[in-house]
C-alpha cells in the first residue's frame, strides 16, 4: 500500500522543523493579540461556492466534494478564510470587542496536479482580523506581524509586494476600462485570457504566458484609477509600513478577482522555490462577511503556504538534526531494572531525553546502541552501582566516565 497521490508522510527529524515553525507562529501571533481558532476539516459545499466562487477552478474542479448520508453536499476545506468568517457569524463574535484577531493552522485539500511544494493535502497558517475598521494601521500591523514571523524563522530572500485594488465604487469602473483595453488586443491573447477578459478581466493580469506579458504591461494601472478614499487609504498603508520599518515593493498586477476583495492586497516571496516562490498571500475582504449572510464587516487576513515555507527553510539549510538522546541507560541484571526505571523517570522529569531499553543488553551492545541514537551520555547500572548508590556515567564523545550519586548526576547534567 502507498499514500494517495498528492499526499505524503511527514517523518522525524523533518517534523521537528514543522513543530518549530508552528510554535514560532503561535508565539509571534499571540504577541500581537491573536487567539487560535480550530475549525472543522469539512464544511457545507455552499460555503465555498459562495465565498470562493462557483466559476473558479478551486470550486469547479479541485474541491473534494461528496454527498453526506443526509443528502447534503459537503467538501473538505480548500482554504480557511471562509470557515473563519462562518464561525465569526455563527458564534456571534460580532458581540465581542472589535476587532477580533484569529489564527488557525492545519491541513487544506485541493485536487491539483502535485508538484514541488504543492500537494493535494497541504498545510496553511492563516490569520484574520475581523471587525473594527479598515484603518491602514490594521493592514500595516498585520503585514508587520507576518514579516516578523519570517524574520524570526530566519527565512531568506523575503520580498513583500503590495497593491490596492480599490473598492466597490472605483474598481468596477477600472474593470470595464481594463476589459475595453483587452478587447483591443483580443486576437493576440490565449484562450484562457480571452475567456477571463469577459468573465473576470482582473485574472488576465495573473497570466504567466510569455507572449502575453508585453500586452499586459501596456494595460492601465489600477493605482491610477482609485477613488479619493482608496487612494488615501493606500497612501496610509504605505505610510504604516514605513513607520514600522517594513520594506516593500509595489506590484500593480497583484489583484484579487472576486468582488468582495477591496483595497489592500499583498504577496510575500522567498528563496529556494523556483518560479512558484510565493509563501504568503493576503489582503482585505470587506464584502465577504455580508456575502455569507452576516452583517457588513471589515476584514483582512493572510494565508501562509506552510509546505512551501518548510521547503524554503530546508533549501537554506534550516533542517534540524535528528533528535538526540541525552542519556542512554545501560542496565544489566534483573534486580537493577527497577532502579533503571526510577532513574529514567527522574531524568525525564528534570527535562532530559532518556532512552531506556526494555530488555537487558550486553555492555558492548548497549554502548553501540547508545552511539547509534546519538546519546551524549550512557548511564551504566549494574548490581555494584545499585548496591553502592554510585552510578557510572560515561561521556560518549571522549569515553571518560565517573561515579556519581543520583543527586550528583542531576547536578552534573544540568550544568552541562
Amino acid at each position: 500500500m502507498q499514500a494517495i497521490k498528492g499526499t505524503r508522510d511527514l517523518l522525524p527529524p523533518e517534523t521537528a522543523l514543522w513543530n518549530r515553525v508552528e510554535q514560532t507562529a503561535q508565539e509571534v501571533f499571540t504577541s500581537y493579540g491573536f487567539g487560535e481558532i480550530r475549525l472543522p476539516i469539512f464544511e457545507a459545499t455552499d460555503l465555498f461556492a459562495r465565498s470562493i466562487g462557483l466559476e473558479t477552478d478551486v470550486v469547479s474542479k479541485e474541491m473534494y466534494t461528496f454527498v453526506d448520508r443526509d443528502e447534503t453536499s459537503v467538501s473538505l476545506r480548500p482554504e480557511a478564510t471562509a470557515s473563519v468568517c462562518r464561525a465569526y457569524i455563527e458564534d456571534g463574535m460580532q458581540q465581542l470587542p472589535q476587532p477580533v484577531k484569529l489564527y488557525t493552522i492545519g491541513p487544506m485539500f485541493r485536487r491539483e496536479r502535485p508538484q514541488k511544494g504543492r500537494y493535494r493535502q497541504f498545510y496553511q497558517i492563516d490569520a484574520e482580523v475581523l471587525g473594527g475598521s479598515d484603518a491602514p494601521g490594521i493592514d500595516g500591523e498585520l503585514i508587520e506581524m507576518v514579516m516578523t514571523f519570517f524574520e524570526r524563522l530566519g527565512l531568506q530572500g523575503v520580498q513583500l509586494e503590495i497593491n490596492s485594488i480599490g473598492d466597490k465604487e472605483c474598481r468596477p469602473k477600472y474593470v470595464e476600462l481594463l476589459r475595453a483595453e483587452l478587447r483591443k488586443v483580443k486576437d493576440k491573447l490565449g484562450p484562457d485570457s480571452q475567456r477571463r477578459m469577459e468573465t473576470n478581466p482582473l485574472r488576465v493580469l495573473d497570466s504567466k504566458l510569455e507572449n502575453e506579458q508585453k500586452l499586459i504591461e501596456g494595460m492601465p494601472h489600477i493605482a491610477d484609477h482609485l477613488c479619493e478614499g482608496c487612494a488615501e487609504n493606500y497612501l496610509g498603508v504605505k505610510r504604516e509600513l514605513e513607520l514600522r520599518g517594513v520594506k516593500y515593493g509595489e506590484n500593480w498586477r497583484l489583484v484579487r478577482g472576486l468582488d468582495y476583495y477591496s483595497r489592500t492586497t499583498f504577496e510575500i516571496t522567498a528563496k529556494g522555490l523556483g518560479s512558484q516562490n510565493a509563501v504568503c498571500g493576503g489582503g482585505r475582504y470587506d464584502g465577504l462577511m455580508e456575502l455569507l449572510g452576516g452583517p457588513p464587516t471589515q476584514a483582512t487576513g493572510f494565508a501562509i503556504g506552510e509546505d512551501r515555507l518548510i521547503l524554503s527553510l530546508q533549501e537554506i539549510g534550516k533542517t534540524p538534526a535528528p533528535p538526540r538522546r541525552d542519556v542512554y541507560i545501560a542496565w544489566m541484571g534483573t534486580r537493577v531494572y527497577a532502579t533503571a526505571i526510577r532513574a529514567a523517570k527522574s531524568l525525564r522529569a528534570a527535562g532530559f531525553s532518556v532512552e531506556l531499553p526494555p530488555i537487558e543488553q550486553k555492555f558492548g551492545k548497549a554502548l553501540g546502541q547508545a552511539d547509534k541514537l546519538g546519546a551524549r551520555y550512557a548511564l551504566i547500572l549494574g548490581d555494584n552501582e545499585v548496591s553502592s548508590g554510585e552510578w557510572t556515567v560515561k561521556t560518549l564523545a571522549d569515553g571518560t566516565q565517573q561515579k556519581l550519586t543520583e543527586p550528583q548526576l542531576l547536578d552534573f547534567l544540568r550544568k552541562l
